[in-house]
């Protein structure tokens, strides 16, 4: 939903600078880790429960969120879970956690690749893709690759906002289209 990405935007930026002000270079990643297990903790059905429950005071639901999550979170991380429930925002703690991730992937200059493949491809295949990618795209790629038998054959690549339609089925919608017009 796009009001709820309007009002992630502003705790994702604050996370992200919360991570980047710590000195160790590995705070982007256990920052990204500590939103995974948020969300995973959030979207819970009986989290959720709990926190549509009204009888639930802010502190009470933040000390059972924090006892759910455990020694895992950091002071930082756990001040940030306070936040989240004093301001009625653990709903939207996936969408801060989308926001992050492109806010630290933009930052270590790396980008996702989702390929779908009509079939299995082979590793060495998947790393000459992922290595044209990344000179095509000047930067690193993190690709995650499915199958999509719909596709009849070929790939379909999309980084970004970008697609690359080298797929059978998309071959074929383009000339539909072209024979129609």
């Amino acid at each position: 939903m796009a009001e709820n990405v309007t009002i992630a935007r502003p705790y994702a930026e604050a996370a992200f600078r919360l991570a980047r002000e710590g000195e160790d270079k590995t705070a982007l990643a256990a920052w990204a880790e500590a939103l995974e297990r948020m969300v995973t903790i959030a979207t819970h059905p009986d989290m959720q429960a709990c926190i549509d429950d009204p009888r639930l005071l802010p502190e009470q639901l933040a000390n059972l969120f924090l006892g759910v999550a455990g020694n895992d979170l950091s002071a930082g991380q756990q001040n940030f879970v306070r936040v989240l429930v004093e301001n009625d925002r653990l709903g939207v703690l996936p969408e801060i956690r989308d926001l992050f991730v492109a806010l630290k992937n933009e930052h270590e200059g790396s980008k996702k690749a989702l390929i779908a493949s009509a079939f299995p491809i082979e590793a060495a295949t998947q790393q000459q893709l992922v290595a044209d990618l990344e000179r095509r795209f000047a930067c690193r790629i993190q690709a995650s690759v499915s199958v999509d038998p719909e596709l009849i054959g070929g790939v379909c690549i999309t980084v970004g906002d970008q697609v690359i339609d080298a797929s059978v089925r998309g071959k074929l919608a383009a000339m539909a289209t072209a024979l129609q017009k």
